[in-house]
């Protein structure tokens, strides 16, 4: 029973928290006058204490303690002694451990936030660098269009300005606190439940006692935020390791986020990458285990509930380490730009192009202008060269309305500057998008 009851090996990270919430919940019973102040004076200088004390040297672990929380009341006691006792008037370990568990996430939130915001500031850096470097456009991982790197860097970066959103959302909703709800029906003690939530940062109390000590809803979210930032990450990760590959050659990856083979002395891995590509399914794991935890508890609490934090923990630890792996990456990664122009050109990526250009120009309809343009690529394809070099005669054989204005769309150059829509990939753009994301501060 010992051994399946403790959870002091997890919970000991919440010993900031937990002496937060006892600084603040014995201010709040002084001013409500239901603890001396003489009481009041020893608990924060036993507080004070213990928290120099785990701050210099950590806490010691007694599995007889069960948690957090009785490690703090039992070492508050052997230094103050009696007042000690008169700390937990008015709460339960219930709302105690919300409370502390709301705390810790709110500063993951903000923790993983700094780090969505450095990876955002890499992105931009070289999105900047490589604003007008043309790469092919891949879909199904086949030559589409040209786009500039500058752009493909971009999208990474709007999907963590998303990223983002989602934390601040949980951080807003979790911001209340649980503090003073007791058990689950509240306290007959005249306590001000406002007080004691102010001197811990959150924005009010929450509204009903159940609720309060039962509620999990702060930590699905703040696990479904970093599954989704998680995918985000293994996206470019899985990107840096193809580009890296031999047959692409479109990156090369810095010694210190690469590593040698056993065997191969030529052999430049992607392990990081790889890693982070890996570690997606561990926030999605770590939502489902809390989601299935939580599925089935009646109110208000059950003892399941102590299995809350592991997962919590887990994903915080290694969604920073992925932020800061990435980070790393992005910003000491080389690209081989001209490999990448070279590549741009293939495929007859400058199709479209083409398809638009007898629209604009000749006035033909777009579905018409389609199979006109497949028929200019399947005598491309025959010549074995690119559309562009085909000669003015043959396109004119396909379809008399071709004049030799076309070859000024049919270079890729031409053909990313020519997107100027908005989110497009012209170069302009990409420029314009990142002195937006400046301005906006990220």
């Amino acid at each position: 029973m010992r051994d399946i009851n403790v959870s002091i090996g997890v919970d000991k990270r919440l010993w900031r928290q937990d002496i937060a919430g006892s600084r603040a919940h014995a201010a709040m019973l002084a001013a409500a006058g239901i603890l001396s102040e003489g009481d009041a004076a020893e608990i924060r200088r036993g507080l004070d204490a213990i928290e120099a004390e785990y701050a210099a040297g950590g806490l010691v672990e007694d599995a007889a303690l069960e948690d957090i929380h009785m490690h703090v009341e039992a070492r508050l006691k052997e230094i103050i002694g009696e007042p000690a006792g008169r700390l937990h008037t008015a709460r339960s370990r219930n709302d105690q451990v919300a409370t502390d568990f709301r705390l810790w996430v709110r500063g993951a939130v903000d923790a993983i936030d700094a780090g969505l915001a450095a990876f955002q500031s890499a992105l931009l850096t070289r999105a900047e660098q490589h604003a007008g470097d043309v790469m092919p456009g891949f879909t199904h991982l086949q030559t589409a269009q040209p786009v500039t790197l500058g752009h493909h860097l971009m999208a990474y970066f709007e999907m963590t300005r998303r990223d983002r959103g989602r934390f601040a959302d949980a951080r807003t909703r979790l911001n209340e606190s649980p503090l003073g709800a007791a058990a689950l029906a509240g306290t007959s003690f005249p306590i001000d439940r406002r007080a004691s939530a102010t001197a811990l940062g959150f924005d009010r109390p929450m509204a009903n006692s159940l609720d309060a000590v039962s509620d999990r809803d702060f930590a699905l979210e703040f696990l479904s935020a970093a599954a989704m930032a998680g995918l985000h990450l293994s996206r470019l990760a899985e990107e840096i390791i193809i580009w890296a590959s031999q047959p692409y050659g479109f990156v090369k990856l810095p010694d210190a986020f690469s590593t040698g083979s056993s065997i191969m002395p030529q052999k430049r891995n992607p392990d990081a990458a790889e890693l982070v590509r890996a570690k997606a399914g561990l926030f999605l794991g770590a939502y489902q285990r809390l989601a299935i935890i939580m599925k089935g508890l009646p109110l208000a609490y059950s003892k399941d509930m102590q299995d809350d934090k592991a997962p919590v923990f887990e994903a915080f630890d290694t969604l920073a380490l992925c932020l800061a792996a990435m980070t790393g990456m992005v910003e000491t990664i080389s690209f081989d730009t001209a490999r990448m122009r070279a590549a741009a050109g293939t495929g007859f990526s400058t199709a479209t192009d083409l398809a638009d250009w007898l629209v604009r120009e000749g006035g033909v309809p777009f579905r018409e202008a389609h199979h006109i343009t497949g028929r200019c690529v399947a005598a491309a394809e025959a010549a074995g060269c690119d559309l562009s070099a085909l000669p003015l005669e043959t396109l004119r054989g396909i379809d008399a309305r071709i004049d030799d204005r076309v070859f000024g769309v049919l270079t890729v150059e031409a053909s990313v500057a020519s997107r100027t829509s908005f989110g497009g990939t012209s170069p302009a753009n990409v420029r314009a998008a990142v002195a937006a994301a400046r301005g906006a501060g990220q």
